[in-house]
């Protein structure tokens, strides 16, 4: 699982050939025993949850970083090294 920010205690990760997600392009992230995917473009969660200030942590990490998921999704579909993203600070 390419892990590609941290922070909070807050865990993100990609990988694009989930079969249950349709190629929808999304990200995952971990908290505790908690995890949640969702999605890039409108950062809605698809499946799993993580509790609400993890929530809100992650909707904001991630609504500023639309473009470098965007672009980790594209290499990890042409099976590609991703790059980190800054994390939340």
């Amino acid at each position: 699982m390419p892990r590609i920010s941290a922070f909070y205690g807050i865990v993100i990760w990609m990988y694009h050939d989930e079969i249950h997600h349709l190629g929808r392009p999304h990200f995952h992230a971990r908290y505790g025993g908690d995890e949640a995917s969702l999605t890039i473009e409108t950062v809605e969660v698809l499946a799993g949850e993580l509790p609400p200030r993890a929530l809100r942590l992650v909707r904001d990490w991630a609504s500023n970083h639309q473009e470098e998921l965007r672009e980790n999704w594209d290499r990890a579909r042409r099976h590609e090294p991703l790059r980190r993203i800054e994390p939340l600070r």
